[in-house]
C-alpha cells in the first residue's frame, strides 16, 4: 500500500528544466528525485513555473497557480509544503498564508538559524544559482537582516553551470561543477571567514556531503530543511 505523503513539494511545469538540470535532477539529494526522501512526499507540477518566472521574473501567475496547488495539496492530507527551486522565497509570505500548513518555500530559511551558530568574526555563506537574481527581498523575505554576517557567492563565474542561462539545451559535465564548488567553498573559507554554508539551490544537496568533508564547515541544503521538517510534522 502508497504511504500517505506528508509533504507537498511545488515544481516547475514538465519539460523546461535546462539539460544540465535535467542531469542533476538524475542525482540521489535533488529536490525533484524521489529517493532523495526516507518518507513519501507529493510532487505537483505548476503550470508556467521555470527559470524566467520564478528566478529572473517572478510572476504573480504562477503564485497564484501555486496557492492552487497548494491547497489542493491540503485537501490530499499533506502536512507541509515547500517547493523545488530556493528562488521561491520570494513568494514565502503569501504561500503560508493561503494555506493552514507550515509552508517552507526555500532553504534560505536556514540562514538565521546558521547565523547563530558562529563565532564572533564567522561568517554563513550562501551559495546560489544566480548571485544578481538574488535581491534584498529574496533576504529579506528568509528573515535575513542586513546586520546579519553573510557572504553570497553565486555560481553564474562558473562557466560549465551558466550553461544553464546562455546554452540550456547544452550537457553538463558534472564533475567540472562539483571542482569549481569546492574551490569556491575553500576559498570562501579561507578568505571570508566562513563557518558555514546555505545552498539556496535545490540541485546542489548532491554536493553537500563534499563540501562537508573539504572544508569541515556544517553544509545547510534544502535537504537538512526538510528532513529537519518531516521529523517535527509528524504523521
Amino acid at each position: 500500500m502508497r504511504r500517505q505523503a506528508k509533504i507537498g513539494i511545488l515544481c516547475w511545469e514538465s519539460g523546461v528544466a535546462p539539460k544540465g538540470l535535467q542531469q542533476l535532477e538524475a542525482l540521489k539529494g535533488n529536490s525533484t528525485n524521489p529517493d532523495s526522501y526516507a518518507y513519501a512526499v507529493e510532487f505537483r507540477r505548476i503550470p508556467g513555473a521555470n527559470i524566467h518566472t520564478v528566478l529572473e521574473h517572478p510572476s504573480r501567475q504562477v503564485l497564484a497557480a501555486m496557492i492552487k496547488a497548494a491547497r489542493c495539496l491540503v485537501d490530499r492530507g499533506i502536512l507541509a509544503l515547500t517547493t523545488s527551486c530556493g528562488f521561491n522565497i520570494i513568494f514565502q509570505p503569501e504561500l503560508a498564508a493561503a494555506v493552514e500548513i507550515p509552508v517552507f518555500t526555500s532553504s534560505l530559511l536556514q540562514v538565521p538559524f546558521a547565523a547563530r551558530l558562529l563565532t564572533p568574526r564567522g561568517r554563513v555563506g550562501i551559495i546560489t544559482a544566480s548571485k544578481v537574481a538574488l535581491t534584498a527581498k529574496h533576504l529579506t523575505r528568509a528573515g535575513i537582516t542586513p546586520d546579519m554576517p553573510v557572504v553570497i557567492a553565486g555560481l553564474e563565474t562558473c562557466d560549465e553551470w551558466n550553461r544553464i542561462f546562455t546554452d540550456p539545451e547544452a550537457p553538463m559535465n558534472i564533475k567540472l561543477v562539483r571542482e569549481y564548488i569546492l574551490k569556491l567553498c575553500r576559498r570562501l573559507t579561507r578568505d571570508h571567514g566562513v563557518e558555514a554554508f546555505v545552498l539556496e539551490c535545490t540541485d546542489l544537496p548532491p554536493f553537500s556531503a563534499a563540501i562537508r568533508r573539504t572544508t569541515g564547515k556544517p553544509v545547510f541544503d534544502f535537504m537538512t530543511m526538510t528532513n529537519y521538517m518531516a521529523s517535527v510534522i509528524g504523521g
